[in-house]
């Protein structure tokens, strides 16, 4: 049997390899165009920072090394720019010369490639993207040799933020332009208010809903007609399949160019496989086909085929996006779909946000993390997550993506016995307290109200603050009447309990127990998701954004310039 393979990072690599192990007899040829095969992409931008500084660690293997351990024809510097499926050949490019190479299985493993569009000017400052490890040594090299003082990155998502941090890092003052309402597209804008604090309190600024319309020597020119300095660019606002090669193919592709697979990942085309970043796969939650151009998903894909290709039928059983990021000290992570995306297809959900500590509150040393769970209202079925913190963030959301990926509900994260020791956690660990809440929820023990929904409070209702005197010195939601947790039921006389009673804390807990002594004197109560401190987060967002953008904080209106 002799397999082409085309593509020769995670998933290229990695199907050569179980292959190989699969059949000692197997005729194995891997084209990659670039001259590094098997390089650690998500590492790429630590090396910019100086994090890593070994060159040589970036290269998982050598193309020598690859051939030895696994006797695989190693390819590079060979691209390949059509494939004939009725004569099963691939036309190679190598240098000046052009040939073709036959197979018996052909696996496609292309990947995606940054998006680079045609902005006026661009020719006129320096810009850069990151693909693979020329990208990263020439962004190294740049900034070692010219010492530019001020960046624009272009594009908020996993890649341009960690840029931005590593940038940061080498001293250099960094901008970051995003055309959304906010950064990071796999979490939601209200997850993301406490990300844009934290980017700013790094010194970092950010322009969110803004375009690069136009680029000069002094940096980027933004829709709104504001000038951004930057003596460099990075150009980081998504990848597409790099799948023009397949044009005249016959091999089905999607509207983006994505190469269409079943679950066995075969092509529309006999004995053609494909893929990594640049095949669609099934989304575990919506059942629905998407691009998710991550490396473990790429990883296990390459195995699978690895397997499909000696007879096996094994299945590929699709992708949930999980993800995770280190921006400085916090951590951003998700899995399985977002609000945004279940709003958008009309999905029934209901979602908590629950704050705790990486470990017990007697242990010095905790950081805080925000963690939201949508779930199914009916079921209790985990549909996804999202957690923003410190230290900790990690081990939570691999705890989450289990339950999204094996359908677990809020009441088995309850029962889950997940390890605990004062320095790592508390006996009541943050996955087991969003059980609980959604427990709470669904049990109609807690309804919940979010930060979103205070401007529909209704008029005659009682917006009530349970926090201490202390908390409260520090600021207060408009409009919110305070009363101590602990003075409540001394002081119920003061509260017309007839009305609708809307109640904060600082992260929602102790709302939760005002509501259960009101809700038993007979009141209708809702209790404020994520509490103060999740609107705090987003009034401080708002604010710096109005400032940003020329408004009156306090009244929005512009201010005289």
């Amino acid at each position: 049997m002799k397999v082409v393979i085309v593509g020769g990072v995670a998933g290229g690599a990695g199907t050569a390899a179980r292959l190989r192990r699969n059949d000692e007899n197997a005729e194995i040829i891997m084209l990659e165009r670039g001259d590094y095969i098997s390089y650690a992409n998500c590492g790429l931008p630590y090396y910019v920072g100086g994090v890593i500084t070994d060159k040589g660690a970036l290269q998982l293997q050598t193309p020598e090394r690859f051939h030895s351990r696994f006797r695989v024809d190693v390819r590079t510097g060979s691209e390949a720019v059509a494939v004939d499926t009725e004569n099963k050949c691939v036309t190679v490019k190598h240098g000046e010369e052009t040939y073709k190479e036959t197979y018996d299985k052909l696996v496609l493993s292309p990947g995606a490639g940054p998006v680079r569009p045609s902005i006026p000017g661009m020719e006129e400052n320096t810009v850069f993207t990151l693909r693979n490890i020329p990208d990263t040594y020439a962004i190294y090299d740049f900034v070692q040799s010219q010492k530019p003082a001020s960046c624009a990155v272009i594009g908020a998502g996993f890649i341009g933020l960690e840029m931005a941090e590593n940038l940061a890092e080498q001293g250099i003052q960094v901008s970051v332009v995003e055309g959304a309402a906010h950064v990071m597209p796999p979490i939601d804008l209200d997850m993301a208010h406490g990300v844009h604090n934290y980017i700013r309190a790094k010194g970092i600024e950010l322009y969110l809903g803004q375009t690069c319309t136009a680029m000069d020597k002094e940096g980027v020119i933004l829709k709104d007609g504001r000038k951004v300095k930057a003596d460099m660019v990075i150009l980081s606002i998504g990848v597409r399949p790099d799948t023009g090669f397949l044009k005249d193919s016959g091999i089905e592709l999607g509207q983006r160019g994505e190469i269409l697979v079943n679950e066995y990942m075969e092509t529309s085309a006999k004995d053609v496989y494909a893929l990594g970043d640049a095949v669609s796969v099934l989304h575990v939650v919506s059942q629905k086909q998407v691009l998710i151009p991550l490396a473990s998903p790429a990883n296990k894909q390459g195995r699978i085929v690895g397997d499909n290709l000696c007879g096996k039928k094994v299945a590929y059983k699709g992708s949930q996006g999980t993800s995770i990021m280190k921006f400085f000290d916090m951590t951003v992570a998700v899995t399985g779909e977002k609000e945004e995306s279940l709003l958008a297809c009309n999905r029934p959900f209901k979602k908590v946000i629950t704050t705790s500590s990486s470990q017990a509150g007697y242990y010095p040393g905790g950081e805080m993390m925000t963690v939201k769970t949508l779930f199914d209202p009916e079921s209790g079925v985990i549909l996804g997550a999202q957690i923003v913190g410190g230290k900790g963030v990690d081990k939570r959301i691999d705890d989450l993506a289990n339950a999204v990926r094996f359908g677990l509900t809020g009441y088995d994260l309850q029962e889950m016995e997940l390890a605990y020791a004062p320095p790592f956690s508390s006996a009541k660990d943050p996955v087991n307290m969003a059980g609980y809440v959604i427990g709470n929820v669904m049990e109609g023990l807690m309804k919940p109200f979010y930060v979103e929904d205070l401007d529909q409070i209704p008029q005659e209702a009682i917006c009530l603050d349970v926090r201490t005197d202390e908390e409260v010195a520090g600021g207060m939601i408009p409009g919110f009447i305070h009363i101590p947790l602990d003075s409540l039921r001394d002081r119920m006389n003061e509260l017309d309990l007839k009305k609708e009673i809307y109640i904060t804390c600082q992260i929602g807990l102790r709302g939760y127990l005002a509501q259960r002594i009101l809700e038993q004197a007979g009141a209708k109560t809702w209790n404020l998701s994520g509490g103060y401190r999740f609107y705090e987060m987003m009034k401080n967002d708002k604010a710096s954004m109005a400032a940003v953008a020329g408004m009156c904080t306090a009244c929005g209106m512009e201010v005289e310039k």
